[in-house]
């Protein structure tokens, strides 16, 4: 019996267990009441429309289940950003739907619900993947339209979007079924088809109270904007159906009929499962995030046949880099070791490091899969560049610069899973948010800063005690100590994978067993858009 890998089994299992409970409370949107007062209203919830909708048995990756996780307390919260986004199948076709929560304030946008809807069209601009709207929204929550309303990434960036992919020829398909009021109306007007729910579904600039505000008119809103007026008076929508299952249907019926389109061409073969037993991940992953380990037991086991070719293996090793395949996918895979290492030119390096070697090395193997067209994967558990006289006199700045040049311009999808640590610069270098990752996913052990917890604590706890003294004050062992543990415990919040998941910062947190599955679906959806930019690098620092 290994009693270290017990342990880190029970840790990791019990982090993949807390995380699937905690997506079944968000799963619930709004609570079982108002899940309830929703469907005697004859409506299915936003989820319900997404199964009925999607191919039984395809699989699925939700984007952004975590949104808003802990944020808006004053509002009273705001369950996955009041919107349901999936990447899945309709009729065999690979495709974003979006789905407006209603259980949750009534389907009103929050500033995280703009942010999550601006991500679902960004990845369908990127793989160039048709999107399906689900409207069912009251709109702009107003006591916060000072942070939705006006700015470049706010609520009027989801129309002008519309309007881009159209011109792009990407397929969008609307469905009202419940209110869409105000800016929001043009979502499903600016969309390729729009249909329509009776007695559920509304669309109109204005409701009847504005109306009757600004112009005296008394109306009522289903004569205003209802199902029969635009789609028999004003011809705004397309078609007009009795129950969201019928819509449902009509839009399964239109992507039956949708002709088939250029790919990337990224190699394919029969997937295979890896020889090396998945499960046993949850024991190899250390509980105690400073131990080192080997990432290359990982990698075997998520790649196929565990079957990995090594890349300058003897060269720059604090950087796995190589090439695999995943789900039959050819991958490229650049990936932190954390286990310490000896370099035959430097000495002894630190697992979880970036050296100027390593750098040096990704940034060719980066080079290299873009002239394959071999997407890249990256995982991190990194603690950031090597510091120090040494490194800086051996010009880590300059090779570290050439991994972010290479990776930043790559043309080819790039797909981040975050495992372990992502500090700093590290998480600049193997590909964070801000570089594009096509799909960015956390496991429950992730972490994302600038340094870590105790790091950080410990160099504000300074800051703080030096501008105590500044002032003249005395403070005691005790009191620094309490200090420390205060401090500590706000950064250690901001360090979760949910802090992360709340704000978008990842997609999704996912169980360790579901990584094959997210990166053969986002490799499956960017093969349908054809690399169309050539691979320039620009300027490097040699």
């Amino acid at each position: 019996m290994n009693v270290e890998f017990n342990r880190n089994e029970d840790q990791l299992k019990q982090l993949s267990f807390n995380l699937s409970q905690k997506f079944q409370k968000v799963a619930l949107g709004g609570g079982e009441k108002r899940i309830a007062a929703h469907k005697a209203k004859g409506k299915l919830t936003a989820r319900e429309r997404i199964d009925y909708l999607l191919d039984k048995g395809a699989a699925t990756v939700e984007i952004g289940a975590f949104a808003g996780e802990g944020m808006y307390k004053e509002e009273g919260g705001c369950p996955g950003g009041g919107v349901v986004v999936v990447i899945g199948y309709v009729a065999g076709r690979q495709c974003v739907v979006v789905a407006n929560d209603a259980t949750v304030k009534a389907g009103a946008w929050f500033p995280i619900t703009a942010k999550k809807n601006l991500r679902a069209q960004e990845i369908s601009i990127e793989n160039k993947l048709p999107i399906i709207y689900l409207v069912d929204s009251a709109g702009v929550y107003l006591p916060m339209q000072d942070e939705i309303f006006p700015d470049k990434e706010h609520f009027g960036r989801i129309f002008r979007n519309n309007a881009v992919m159209s011109s792009m020829g990407i397929v969008q398909i609307s469905a009202i079924m419940g209110p869409c009021v105000a800016g929001g109306a043009y979502l499903p007007i600016m969309s390729d088809e729009a249909m329509i729910v009776n007695g559920t579904g509304s669309v109109f600039l204005a409701g009847s109270y504005l109306v009757k505000s600004a112009i005296g008119e008394t109306i009522d809103n289903e004569a205003l904007g209802g199902a029969s007026m635009h789609s028999e008076i004003s011809g705004v929508t397309d078609y007009k159906f009795e129950t969201d299952e019928e819509c449902l249907e009509h839009i399964r019926n239109i992507f039956d009929k949708m002709g088939g389109q250029a790919t990337a061409g990224f190699s394919r073969v029969a997937p295979a499962k890896p020889a090396q037993d998945e499960q046993e991940i949850y024991g190899l992953l250390p509980s105690d995030r400073v131990k080192p380990y080997d990432m290359m037991d990982i990698i075997s086991r998520l790649v196929d046949n565990s079957e990995f070719e090594p890349y300058k293996d003897l060269y720059g090793q604090t950087l796995i880099c190589g090439l695999a395949r995943i789900d039959g996918w050819a991958v490229g895979i650049v990936a932190n070791q954390r286990k310490i290492v000896k370099s035959k030119k430097t000495g002894m390096q630190m697992g979880g490091v970036i050296y100027s070697d390593s750098a040096d090395k990704a940034a060719r193997f980066i080079m290299n899969c873009n002239q394959k067209r071999i997407p890249l994967v990256f995982l991190h558990d990194v603690s950031g560049f090597m510091v120090g006289s040494t490194s800086e006199q051996g010009g880590i700045i300059k090779d570290g610069a050439k991994m972010v040049n290479a990776m930043s311009n790559s043309v080819v999808p790039k797909f981040t899973v975050i495992v372990g640590n992502s500090y700093g610069a590290g998480n600049y270098a193997m590909c964070g948010k801000a570089y594009d990752p096509r799909l960015i996913v956390a496991w429950p052990t992730a972490q994302l800063a600038v340094m870590s917890g105790a790091a950080a604590a410990n160099t504000l706890l300074q800051i703080q005690v030096a501008s105590l003294k500044a002032k003249g004050e005395v403070i005691t062992p005790e009191a620094e100590k309490e200090l420390l543990d205060r401090i500590k415990a706000r950064y250690e919040e901001q360090l979760s994978p949910y802090y992360a998941a709340a704000r978008l910062w990842v997609d999704a947190v996912i169980d360790p067993l579901e990584t094959r599955r997210v990166i053969s679906e986002g490799i499956a959806a960017a093969n349908h858009a054809p690399i169309e930019k050539a691979y320039n690098v620009g300027v490097i620092q040699v």
